[in-house]
């Protein structure tokens, strides 16, 4: 069987075992665990709701999962059906911020593309951020100042309360010479973000306010 989840909805199979194991751990009737159970299931039903009865019967087994040791050994298996983020060219990067003169791209491990539904990274010795995500069927390449709050906030891209900051770019205006600055919170911890993004519905609205559509 091949790849056949996205990094999003991984995270949403992740998310409700999870729920089952707290709930085993912390209910004694079986119907509740039951119901626990059986709503977890139509979550990842409604997440993949396209799969083949083959990846249906290997996701099925989330609702045996006991404890926290048999619920590592399942996601470690499944990651392997998890598509990864498309490894990007240093020539197709740089077509992705064609204003940026001397782009510097981080070193990234090829294990860590299977937990990306977007790319991000922070330019060393400055207050940019880079950001390169799927968006309208293509990539789009996002470059703007990140400044970290204190306070924590609701990341637009994953949809939790959490350590955020601020990302702002800044676009030039409809009357030449202007500029208009449109940003939003974002995680300040952008691996962990990508743990935690279940749809892709967040990050389309972050980009459409960022580009002013």
């Amino acid at each position: 069987m091949i790849a056949f989840m996205t990094n999003e909805q991984y995270n949403v199979v992740k998310k409700q075992v999870n729920k089952i194991i707290n709930a085993k751990a912390s209910v004694n009737d079986p119907a509740i665990l039951k119901t626990v159970k059986t709503l977890a299931w139509e979550e990842v039903q409604q997440s993949l709701s396209d799969m083949t009865e083959e990846q249906a019967s290997l996701l099925e087994q989330m609702q045996s999962v006991d404890d926290r040791l048999a619920a590592d050994k399942f996601f470690y298996e499944l990651k392997r059906y998890v598509i990864p983020f498309p490894a990007l060219s240093e020539s197709k990067l740089k077509k992705l911020f064609p204003k940026v003169k001397k782009l510097k791209f981080p070193l990234i491990d090829a294990e860590d593309y299977q937990t990306m539904t977007y790319l991000s990274w922070d330019e060393k010795g400055s207050q940019y951020r880079m950001i390169v995500a799927p968006f309208e069927q293509r990539y789009i390449g996002l470059r703007g100042t990140f400044q970290p709050s204190q306070q924590k906030a609701l990341c637009h891209i994953c949809h939790r309360f959490t350590d955020t900051g601020m990302f702002m770019v800044e676009t030039k205006g409809e009357v030449v010479g202007t500029f208009t600055k449109r940003g939003n919170t974002v995680c300040k911890d952008m691996k962990d973000c990508n743990h935690h993004v279940e749809t892709l519905l967040h990050l389309s609205k972050f980009i459409r306010h960022i580009k002013g559509n």
